[in-house]
């Protein structure tokens, strides 16, 4: 067995494959277009990510492959969801609460105070649109 050594959610990133192996993945500010060049379509992979906000999202994303986890880690942030019928607001203002975005609705976030989140996402046909 190889050493464990501890990482950290800020610099290094988690995806997971289909065989659930946990390849470590650096963040950068290219992670994005590393993560396509090394993983494709990212096809039945879910990328364990963290993100500091003290900004509105400027865009929406959606996830056609499966639904994404979110959990507040600090701070208050309101998940806005498109729907049929409007647009919902789910509030995360407790650390430790969460949501599960639904498989492919469209979602952005309004930040109330600088938060701290983590994300499991199913990367794979990823969309994201500007908000304007």
């Amino acid at each position: 067995m190889s050493e464990i050594t501890p990482q950290n959610i800020n610099s290094t990133f988690v995806v997971l494959d289909d065989a659930n192996n946990a390849i470590l993945i650096a963040n950068s500010d290219r992670f994005y277009e590393k993560l396509e060049q090394q993983f494709g379509d990212f096809k039945r992979k879910r990328l364990i990510s963290h993100y500091t906000f003290e900004q509105d999202w400027d865009s929406w994303e959606r996830h056609p492959a499966g639904e994404e986890f979110v959990c507040l880690l600090s701070g208050q942030i309101d998940f806005v969801l498109e729907q049929d019928r409007g647009e919902a607001i789910v509030s995360l203002n407790t650390p430790g609460q969460y949501i599960l975005v639904p498989r492919g609705v469209w979602h952005t976030a309004k930040v109330r105070t600088p938060s701290s989140v983590l994300f499991i996402t199913p990367g794979e046909g990823t969309q994201s649109r500007s908000l304007f």
